[in-house]
């Protein structure tokens, strides 16, 4: 899909161990994106990081096995077709949370 005008960058921060209905929550919601129809979506595993709930910091480093290393999922859209990608990872992440 061609985005026409101006497009908007949407980040989303996750943990390579965060599930969604016993799959990894980055593959659900990239499949979700794609049946919503957005005009792409990347995927980017980070080699270090850690966020407000961590007590460690994730590490990719060879002596250092971690099994919750940081994901980024980027998508550029128009700014009402990133508007429903929000509201539906929202209830994702709501649903996953609350599992």
């Amino acid at each position: 899909m061609e985005i026409k005008g101006t497009g908007k960058l949407l980040r989303v921060y996750l943990g390579e161990g965060d599930r969604y209905k016993g799959k990894p929550l980055f593959e659900a919601i990239v499949l979700k994106l794609r049946e919503i129809g957005l005009a792409g979506a990347t995927v980017v595993r980070g080699i270090e990081g850690f966020g407000p709930n961590s007590r460690v910091i994730h590490s990719a480093r060879l002596l250092r096995l971690s099994e919750d290393l940081p994901i980024l999922i980027e998508v550029v859209d128009t700014n009402e077709r990133i508007q429903v990608a929000i509201e539906a990872i929202e209830a994702m992440l709501e649903e996953a949370n609350s599992g």
